[in-house]
């Protein structure tokens, strides 16, 4: 054999493992499983912090407080969870401080953001997870609290999309099984949905990480460091208040950055109050998922009760989930 052809066969060789190592490590990353933090028990502290919104009313702050003291739990507040900024509960800086004081405290095993609105992403690069990687906590809210979802996210962290301590101004009869889910998430009791099936159900069965939060949100942090990627796993989204052309944009601005490309299906939790122009739109949310991922094979579930929805089911962010869609009934199930 000459020398030649043998430095060829050896090129070839080391090509193939470098392509075939890039291509596990590159799987590793994808599908790794994430860092759970610890669950809760009775005689931990949970932080109540605003990271966004201004906080205009005390009292379903204070009924949250008597609702987890209730489950044996401490609180502690944010200096500035009352406090005022225009739209923000207090200035970036004042913002950036109560976050940073509950992430650095050993004893906090939960931030739990008081409202959403807007506003975290003014703060999320400020903020230092150096303590909080080697004192992992769950972090908890929804909607703008979806930044803080997807930045952990990239990091390798669980968290928590649930009520926020603003919910419990609705009825308590409406909040049930808010709650309810909600407990049993903090506390590592097992989650497991069946709802009805929609008619607009693209049925099937998928597994993956669940990921994903308000899809206003996950839209204006494409590009940046907390974009999530969704090779492999399963995008939730949920929205508020959008007029149906805007749900449109999103959603292809989500397909044109990939989001759809390698998923392995969706979720569609509430889509409240959404609203039309005067001259109508011309499709409803539904279709316009359907049309616009009418090329991919994933299922797809509609109507998924988590959300700005009365009924706003707890859901693990990061977490494997396997769905199953059928006709009549659809299921979640998350794998501890």
């Amino acid at each position: 054999m000459s020398i030649n052809l043998r430095l060829n066969i050896l090129s070839f060789l080391l090509f193939s493992f470098l392509f075939n190592f890039n291509t596990s490590a590159q799987n590793t990353i994808y599908n790794a499983k994430l860092t759970k933090p610890t669950y809760l028990k009775s005689g931990d502290t949970i932080a109540i912090v605003a990271p966004a919104g201004i906080l205009k009313n005390k009292e379903p702050i204070e009924k949250a407080i008597k609702l987890v003291e209730s489950w044996g739990l401490h609180v502690i507040l944010g200096k500035h969870l009352f406090g005022s900024n225009f739209h923000f509960s207090g200035t970036d800086t004042e913002r950036t401080e109560d976050f940073q004081s509950a992430l650095d405290n050993k004893t906090v095993k939960a931030i739990w953001c008081g409202r959403g609105g807007y506003g975290t992403v003014r703060i999320i690069d400020r903020l230092d997870f150096t303590k909080f990687k080697t004192n992992p906590k769950w972090i908890i809210g929804y909607s703008d609290i979806t930044v803080l979802h997807s930045h952990l996210h990239t990091l390798g962290y669980e968290t928590l999309h649930a009520m926020m301590p603003v919910n419990m101004k609705v009825k308590k009869e409406d909040r049930l099984k808010t709650v309810k889910t909600f407990k049993k998430a903090l506390f590592g009791k097992k989650l497991n949905y069946k709802i009805a099936s929609s008619p607009y159900n693209k049925l099937g069965i998928a597994k993956g990480q669940l990921v994903g939060g308000n899809l206003s949100i996950l839209q204006s942090l494409l590009g940046s460091v907390s974009s999530i990627n969704t090779k492999g796993k399963i995008l939730f989204i949920e929205d508020v208040g959008e007029h149906l052309y805007s749900i449109d944009r999103m959603i292809y601005a989500l397909k044109r950055s990939g989001y759809f490309k390698n998923c392995n299906g969706i979720i569609v939790g509430g889509m409240t109050n959404i609203k039309d122009n005067s001259t109508p739109f011309g499709q409803t949310v539904e279709e316009i998922v359907l049309e616009a991922t009418k090329e991919f094979d994933f299922p797809i579930l509609f109507d998924f009760p988590a959300g700005h929805d009365k009924d706003n089911r707890a859901i693990f962010l990061g977490r494997e989930i396997e769905m199953k869609i059928g006709k009549k009934h659809a299921s979640v199930k998350f794998i501890k």
